[in-house]
């Protein structure tokens, strides 16, 4: 496939999200930027969810680890259900109860200033390492595809790819993306079907018989009951678990599309469909990954040993045309549906916990937003370049033990808030926050020797939220005076 053909669909596809942007831009505020007017229909953010929770890292790394875990990651989206049932029952009720713009604002009202600012930095600090390493995935592929055959620097076209995400964003914000994110579901559903469709047909398989294919494979054991193995599925699906829970309902990105629903009723409907489709999506991309692998033994292709590799390598060097342009938008359309939402929750997040935003005037909100959205994409840029020197994990796995240990204290503190009555002691909690990740890397590094041989997956997410846990308890005091404060100010 040509370089050229490629940017040209680059820049097509781009234009389609500037126009976009321009339609939904019009006449906007900072309220508009962060919450949309609080009036965007559930189904439409339902359905945008599914792009921005997915990313590029599913697109391309789901199927390719197939190969080596089968289909056990399914385990891990079993335990999403469960995850996304707390969210929608415990979590968003309370955010729209107390009306909040940042879901942060609550560790304030219910710990004080110095938990608030922690729970902000944390979130601040996941998401920018969780987004930069999605795009670090699409950036390698397009460097791959298009600019090493024009002799362009990877720091260069990654300057490039979020010079982009921030043309469209920058104005909009959040109401750009309820509608930016629905174009680029729909453009990924598209691609994976189609990516399905055409290999199925190129085996000779008609829908029965690429399922009877599948099953028949040595890809499709989905459940794993060792105890000892990573994959068990106690272990996965209690860390997916947990993982919806931070990464949804303790995310300012995924909450903010939440509550730019009318209202709780709209914005539980949205949670529950949403759920409900995104297991099937992850059905799609483990068949794709099946059929990937199925189609080089069968063509007798020798496949690159990174599993993140194989889709676009049997994509744009062995599939047909049409086939290779599909990929090309699919991977544009999932990771950019995930990179731009995360760069509005970052901007939000950091006017609305750290700049004082709410008691400046509208004219200077627009200038500070403007500066704080150039800011954290100059970081990205900078966090990709850094973690293209560094990095040997396959990206999924980089971005789960990112969030396993820069989730885990946000975890810790809303369960402790949510299911104790106990005050704690402020200015320690910035400290607890710090060990409990420190000591998760020590016994999760030391557990096969420690631990008679059991190996931490996932689940170290758990472990830190338990040691952030015990950590508030131990600077914990019994007065309850404060919690029945903030009661009082939930029910006024």
């Amino acid at each position: 496939m040509s370089s050229t053909l490629i940017i040209g669909l680059i820049v097509a596809y781009f234009c389609i999200l500037i126009g976009i942007s321009y339609i939904t831009s019009r006449n906007t505020d900072s309220e508009t930027f962060f919450l949309a007017n609080r009036a965007s229909p559930w189904y439409v953010v339902a359905f945008g969810m599914i792009g921005t929770s997915l990313s590029g890292v599913t697109f391309v790394s789901i199927p390719g680890m197939v190969a080596a875990a089968e289909f056990s990651y399914l385990q891990l989206v079993l335990g999403y259900l469960l995850g996304y049932f707390v969210i929608a029952t415990v979590l968003m009720p309370m955010y729209y109860r107390m009306n909040l713009v940042s879901i942060y604002t609550y560790l304030e009202q219910r710990f004080g200033w110095w938990s608030y600012k922690t729970g902000a930095a944390f979130f601040l600090l996941s998401r920018t390492l969780g987004a930069a390493i999605r795009l670090f995935l699409v950036a390698g592929v397009l460097q791959l595809a298009v600019f090493d055959e024009l002799g362009v620097p990877f720091s260069v076209s990654v300057i490039i790819t979020i010079a982009l995400i921030w043309v469209y964003t920058f104005r909009g914000g959040m109401k750009t993306i309820i509608w930016t994110d629905t174009f680029q579901t729909t453009a990924m559903l598209v691609a994976v079907g189609t990516s399905i469709w055409l290999i199925s047909d190129e085996l000779n398989l008609g829908f029965q018989g690429m399922i009877d294919t599948i099953q028949a494979s040595d890809y499709s054991q989905v459940f794993y009951w060792d105890v000892k193995d990573s994959r068990y599925f106690l272990k996965q699906f209690f860390s997916g678990a947990f993982i919806a829970i931070v990464m949804t309902g303790l995310d300012q990105d995924m909450m903010q599309k939440n509550l730019s629903c009318k209202n709780i009723g709209e914005a539980q409907k949205n949670m529950f469909w949403f759920s409900i489709i995104l297991v099937f999506v992850n059905i799609l991309f483990l068949a794709l990954g099946a059929l990937l692998y199925i189609y080089a033994n069968a063509k007798g292709i020798a496949l690159p040993e990174r599993g993140d590799d194989v889709f676009p390598f049997l994509a744009l060097n062995h599939f047909t045309y049409f086939a290779g342009i599909v990929f090309i938008l699919g991977i544009i359309a999932i990771t950019y549906a995930s990179a731009d939402s995360a760069l509005t929750a970052l901007t939000t997040s950091f006017c609305v916990d750290f700049l004082d935003f709410k008691s400046r005037p509208e004219q200077e909100r627009v200038r500070m937003r403007y500066i704080v959205h150039a800011g954290f994409s100059l970081v990205m840029v900078l966090v990709i370049i850094v973690f293209d020197i560094l990095n040997n994990d396959s990206v999924v796995t980089a971005v789960f033990k990112v969030a396993g240990y820069t989730y885990g204290p946000l975890l810790g503190m809303y369960t402790f808030g949510l299911y104790t009555k106990r005050a704690v002691r402020d200015k320690f909690v910035p400290a607890v926050c710090i060990i409990a990740p420190l000591l998760t890397f020590i016994l999760s590094y030391n557990s096969v020797d420690w631990f008679w041989g059991y190996e931490f997956g996932f689940e170290v997410l758990i472990l830190n939220g338990f040691l952030t846990f015990v950590g508030l308890m131990a600077v914990s005091s019994g007065r309850i005076d404060e919690l029945e404060l903030v009661q009082e100010k939930q029910t006024a």
